[in-house]
């Protein structure tokens, strides 16, 4: 891949630029311009859009460099490489920092805002959790026969997500909420990345995606119940600093949780993944043991 890009950086007007791989389908060059290689046009050309239509609504996120002819991205060996300005910051790393913690949900709130103010000009899959319990999540636990969780846990969590799922709005959402996709600089927001699964779906599914991802950050001492309880608290608060979320929608937060960390679990039994399916599983556990603490939300 080295190779390829050394072979076309010179597109983009970069000669013998200084390369560093980020992460699998992403490369650094001269700590200033971020390469993202697709396998996927579709995907790659509605990246395109919603960072063209979000930078011209003045929110935060990476400009495209074009082509020195004024293409928006080369087409290469049957890949598609984007050139984006790297944006300033780095992820927020401190779990335990309430602070910034909060900061990120009103990250998430604002950037809810602004998919709305732009939502009508951008054509994106319509998803819904509930269709996905309900589809493949189910027909991946079925082929496991139930083995790594139970059927009637599994149907006592989907008719429990039924009786509420009507009542929560529904909009755009980034779909891939973590440190890693929300950029600060100073302690300020400087930018969001990587929306290569933005859809249209219930919004508290990007809170409820943080919150139990918090619990899968691979770090030396995870937190502790009473930390991670904060840490929700705190996300909710940094949101509703920005605009409120329903009382419907703070009464699903553990059951959407839930059925996320179900849906993890189901897609690694799909992978053959079976000690990451146990890892969704335990967190699924550690959530339901919190349901009490959680229920000051409803």
């Amino acid at each position: 891949m080295e190779a390829i890009l050394r072979q076309i950086l010179p597109l983009w007007g970069i000669e013998d630029g200084r390369l560093s791989q980020v992460y699998s389908t992403a490369w650094e060059v001269d700590d200033s311009w971020i390469i993202k290689v697709y396998d996927d046009l579709q995907q790659m050309e509605r990246n395109i859009k919603i960072l063209t239509i979000l930078g011209g609504c003045n929110i935060p996120v990476a400009e495209i460099l074009s082509t020195k002819t004024g293409e928006k991205y080369v087409a290469q060996g049957g890949r598609y490489f984007l050139a984006t300005r790297k944006l300033p910051g780095s992820n927020i790393v401190d779990l335990r920092d309430e602070a910034a913690v909060r900061r990120m949900g009103a990250a998430m709130a604002r950037l809810h805002q602004a998919f709305l103010r732009c939502e009508k000009e951008l054509d994106f899959w319509d998803n819904s959790l509930l269709k996905e319990m309900q589809g493949w999540i189910r027909e991946n636990l079925e082929k496991d026969e139930w083995q790594i969780l139970g059927k009637e846990e599994y149907q006592k969590t989907v008719e429990s997500l039924g009786r509420m799922y009507d009542d929560l709005p529904r909009q755009l959402i980034h779909r891939d909420v973590h440190f890693g996709n929300f950029l600060f600089h100073e302690g300020n927001l400087s930018g969001y990345i990587d929306f290569d699964l933005s859809q249209r779906n219930i919004r508290i599914f990007d809170v409820c995606y943080f919150l139990a991802g918090l619990l899968a950050e691979e770090t030396e001492e995870p937190l502790t119940r009473e930390e991670w309880l904060r840490n929700v608290q705190a996300v909710i608060d940094g949101y509703e600093g920005v605009t409120p979320l329903t009382e419907g929608e703070k009464a699903a937060i553990p059951c959407v949780m839930e059925c996320i960390e179900i849906l993890f679990a189901a897609y690694y039994v799909g992978m053959k993944d079976m000690k990451c399916a146990r890892d969704a599983v335990q967190i699924l556990r550690w959530i339901q043991s919190c349901e009490k603490d959680l229920e000051k939300y409803r």
